[in-house]
């Protein structure tokens, strides 16, 4: 069973358990209590978070307003560092924070509405349709189905609305995910390489809608990569090296010829070269 389905169980039960709290107030969500200092914190800091053999003692925040990007070779611990960042795998000895709150104080229902997370790859078991996959995001919020509709438009997904995801090609997949992931409207984005499975325009689509989210108050975008002309889009890259932070900042100052020898084992050469962008 897949980490989206435990997760899907818990955040069942624990609605459950809101609902039955009885004739006493319902206690208000950290979204509301903390709103005010949620956009001053960060969206996401890490600390002292290791993993036997994946992770080594990593150390890591995101600020507000950015879009950050992960890169490294294969095996360097982007995707384990992002399910710590989503709390989805432990870091018993780290501590992992979202927007000031540490992980594990916050609750669950509560954790839908502050981050989203999507996994690299995306295995459906059942037919439902698109638009029922995508309205998944507006669990936490009482399924409401708010912006479905319009995240189905953003994501060219209206002429595949009623079609069965597990009929769909990988790249019509992961743009289910991404729409379930933005009508969730929380502020932290979590994703596992997402454009990978991707034809270019829809790449460059959703490379613009990251940024979009990441410029949202309070909110950042992170995600893992593997296009290094394309990290040089983004506002923040950390490269990731045997399971360790090698660097992190500016693209443009950070990407170095000597880094990505280094890092990657390839040389990098100058010139003139094809460049796609969206009209």
């Amino acid at each position: 069973m897949g980490i989206p389905t435990l997760l899907g169980k818990k955040m069942a039960n624990a609605r459950r358990t809101e609902r039955g709290n009885g004739g006493g107030a319902r206690p208000k969500p950290l979204s509301t209590v903390r709103a005010r200092d949620s956009v001053r914190a960060m969206p996401l800091v890490i600390r002292n978070a290791s993993v036997p053999g994946r992770l080594d003692d990593i150390n890591l925040h995101v600020a507000a307003g950015k879009l950050a990007g992960l890169i490294g070779p294969n095996g360097s611990g982007k995707s384990t560092l992002l399910q710590v960042a989503a709390g989805v795998l432990p870091a018993p000895d780290g501590d992992v924070r979202w927007h000031g709150c540490p992980l594990g104080g916050i609750p669950l229902l509560e954790r839908g509405r502050l981050a989203a997370w999507v996994p690299q790859e995306s295995h459906f078991e059942f037919g439902f349709t698109v638009r029922a996959v995508v309205a998944q995001g507006r669990y936490a919020h009482g399924d409401d189905e708010s912006g479905v509709s319009g995240a189905l438009a953003r994501l060219d997904l209206l002429p595949l609305a009623h079609r069965p995801v597990n009929q769909l090609s990988g790249g019509e997949r992961q743009r289910v995910l991404l729409a379930r992931a933005w009508v969730t409207g929380a502020p932290l984005q979590l994703w596992d390489e997402p454009l990978a499975p991707l034809d270019p325009r829809h790449a460059l689509e959703v490379l613009d809608l990251a940024r979009e989210l990441a410029r949202r108050p309070g909110a950042a975008t992170l995600f893992s990569l593997h296009d290094i002309t394309l990290a040089h889009k983004l506002d923040w890259v950390i490269v990731l090296h045997n399971g360790r932070i090698h660097a992190a900042g500016n693209p443009a100052e950070v990407l170095t010829p000597l880094l990505l020898r280094e890092v990657f084992r390839v040389r990098t050469r100058t010139g003139p070269t094809l460049s796609v962008e969206l009209p």
